[in-house]
């Protein structure tokens, strides 16, 4: 009998509701992924997300930027506990906080936006404002991307796209909620193929192997 692979150890971010994170739990859950949550981090301590992780067994670390003097203190608060950890992927998961990744976490954290960058995306496109601005573009299509994070806004590499219809009738409410269902599919899809090794990074591009 074949052992069984270990599980890779994931990381959690979140600043809000953890959604993300319980889509990814439920995906370790029912043997789609092969993984553990090892660490949740929250950058507040009245996020939704804190007692989420709390029902799922893990006690959040809350690392607020306001506790700390400045940005390289922060980053390296997270990066400590990340590493305590041992986790081996980082996954953001509608966090909020610009931090500075240190060097033996490169290609080793992975956000999703909600639409097809590079459009949409940057400082100040999260959330509603992000499915606003697609509605006032007239956008036909719309999606989600899940990125390499780098220490610029959206502009990591792109492992992994899924797209949907906007519709003549779409609110960002409505529109949300469809690509928030193409989300649910696209981050999972991206860390098996994290952990079965089949992503390469080269001159700022993802290629997956076969």
């Amino acid at each position: 009998m074949d052992k069984p692979t270990k599980k890779l150890r994931l990381g959690i971010l979140l600043s809000g509701g953890g959604r993300t994170m319980v889509n990814i739990a439920e995906q370790i859950r029912t043997g789609q992924l092969n993984a553990e949550i090892a660490l949740v981090v929250s950058s507040r301590n009245d996020a939704g997300g804190v007692e989420k992780a709390r029902r799922l067994g893990c006690e959040p670390v809350i690392i607020r930027t306001k506790d700390y003097p400045d940005t390289n203190e922060f980053s390296n608060r997270i990066a400590a506990v990340l590493e305590e950890a041992k986790v081996e992927l980082v996954l953001q998961c509608g966090w909020l906080c610009w931090w500075k990744i240190p060097p033996h976490y490169q290609d080793k954290v992975m956000n999703i936006h909600p639409a097809l960058l590079p459009g949409f995306g940057g400082k100040g496109m999260w959330g509603h404002h992000v499915h606003e601005a697609v509605l006032a573009a007239g956008c036909k299509v719309s999606g989600c991307t899940v990125h390499f994070v780098t220490d610029e806004y959206d502009r990591g590499p792109i492992i992994v796209q899924r797209c949907c219809v906007v519709t003549e009738e779409d609110t960002a409410d409505s529109l949300a909620a469809r690509v928030f269902e193409q989300e649910c599919l696209a981050y999972p899809q991206a860390i098996r193929l994290f952990a079965e090794g089949k992503l390469a990074v080269q001159e700022g591009r993802v290629s997956i192997k076969k």
